[in-house]
């Protein structure tokens, strides 16, 4: 059974909505003065399990259904939800959405026809395909091992999520779309210990698949080893410097600054509105020859992909940046509509009670083709950034600020002592335009990336090949 079809099945048919009970709605909802108007039902099903230390510490199980309902106005949103699924919530719902109406042109429903998206992973629920005792196992193997492996440990923290979502878009120019949408996740935290000195390692991994693929080929236990070994480096790690240099990102995950610091500022909402430091940019040189970077919701299996967005709205690979030449931005109907661009399928919300924005799928920057070794013996001091936490982005000036997580000096030419505290701090754009070397490693992260924007947070992938900046700020507890 294909989505549309296993999402009409989940969403309508056991709640006593059919076509015409979507035709009324419609007709609540458009009238003069209504642009477009769409209505989006989803049900959630989402399990939780973690362990601390050989403990069970949560088991959690939850079920969200409902439908939003949106209404369009020229640059006007009407917006209400209900987490009832029946014919009267759908209706008061629709009529509600539609006071923001105008008056004007009498747009009215097309007839709905089944759209078809991609087929990137599974139509699969995961939380019955495996059985809780499974689950739990899986935890304490990974707890078992690490303690085993080191003495210096003393305390792991590790946790598997998984669930579906199950989602229905019928929009009034006649779109009618669907998906079914898996996503479990495996995280591990180690605290190890010496000489008083503590310091933690973190690792995690999933994707839009079942779980039994994603405790397969020994990852949890291939995934607990790298978490050890970031904690166990990061307890060598001196003071970090601080001052301008030289920095070489690492591949993968590293494409979080990446995400921060240019994604957010190419989404259409913000350059529509003329916040972005992007906006009134295509056509103009934003990075340096070479660099090259899309977002891509078409990649199987990934955290950050969808078969259709949203809207419903089959997803693309939409190039932004091409050879350092801004080309693109991420867009959603109502952005695109204003702007006179076409939708990419990048239309996102994190549930039915929220709100449609242009968001991002898997943005990554694409290979070149320098080693990256050569990269480290070109430096003579500089500092070698391979994982990174939190950072922040103020999307109008294009700043940011980012901590590493582990971090290296690189000395002449080579890369030496572990360093902590280091933070990277710059400007998107400026940094873009100091890409001295692009790697030939391209990487995307294992499946761990939440993206927050306005309140809203999605599941999202990030991506690059190692690069070189040719001159960073780096915040760090020593001078430099």
């Amino acid at each position: 059974m294909n989505a549309l079809t296993l999402a009409e099945s989940r969403l309508l048919a056991p709640t006593g909505l059919d076509a015409s009970a979507l035709s009324r709605a419609f007709d609540a909802l458009l009238g003069p003065g209504i642009d477009f108007g769409d209505l989006y039902f989803q049900h959630a099903r989402r399990e939780a399990w973690s362990m601390e230390d050989g403990i069970v510490k949560d088991g959690s199980h939850s079920i969200e259904q409902g439908v939003g309902v949106r209404a369009i106005s020229g640059e006007k949103t009407g917006f209400a939800y209900s987490d009832e699924l029946d014919a009267p919530a759908l209706l008061a719902s629709a009529q509600s959405a539609r006071a923001i109406a105008r008056d004007g042109r009498n747009h009215g429903a097309h007839a709905l026809q089944r759209t078809h998206g991609h087929a990137l992973y599974p139509a699969l629920d995961p939380v019955d395909a495996l059985d809780n005792a499974a689950k739990v196992d899986a935890l304490r193997r990974v707890d078992g091992l690490l303690r085993a492996l080191e003495p210096r440990v003393q305390q792991v923290m590790v946790s598997v999520t998984g669930g579906v979502d199950t989602v229905l878009v019928a929009r009034s120019d006649g779109v009618l779309a669907g998906d079914v949408r898996p996503l479990v996740r495996m995280n591990i935290q180690v605290i190890v210990e010496q000489n008083g000195r503590r310091e933690s390692g973190f690792a995690g991994f999933g994707g839009r698949y079942g779980y039994i693929e994603l405790l397969a080929d020994d990852k949890p236990e291939k995934f607990a080893r790298e978490a050890l070994r970031q904690a166990l480096v990061n307890l060598q790690a001196i003071d970090a410097p601080a001052g301008v240099m030289p920095v070489v990102l690492g591949h993968g995950w590293p494409g979080v600054l990446l995400h921060e610091a240019v994604g957010h500022g190419l989404e259409g909402d913000f350059n529509r509105k003329g916040t972005s430091t992007f906006a009134g940019r295509i056509g103009q040189r934003v990075a340096s020859k070479g660099v090259t970077i899309v977002d891509d919701g078409t990649l199987e299996g990934r955290r950050g992909s969808l078969n259709i967005d949203d809207e419903g709205t089959p997803t693309a690979c939409t190039t932004l940046i091409e050879d350092g030449i801004l080309v693109g931005y991420m867009q959603d109907t109502h952005n695109a509509r204003l702007m006179g661009m076409a939708p990419t399928g990048n239309g996102r919300r994190e549930s039915f009670a929220h709100l449609v924005m242009p968001r991002m799928t898997n943005t990554y920057m694409r290979a070149g083709s320098h080693d990256p070794q050569e990269m480290i013996r070109s430096v003579k001091k500089g500092l070698y950034a391979v994982n990174f936490g939190g950072g922040q982005v103020d999307i109008t000036s294009g700043k940011y600020v980012f901590s590493a997580t582990e971090a290296y000096l690189i000395e002449d030419g080579k890369i030496t002592a572990p360093v902590k505290g280091a933070t990277l701090i710059g400007n998107g754009p400026e940094t873009m335009q100091k890409v001295a070397m692009i790697g030939h490693d391209l990487a995307l992260d294992d499946g761990v990336g939440i993206c927050g924007k306005d309140g809203q947070s999605v599941p999202v992938g990030v991506g690059q090949p190692s690069l070189l900046i040719s001159e960073l700020t780096v915040g760090g507890t020593q001078a430099g």
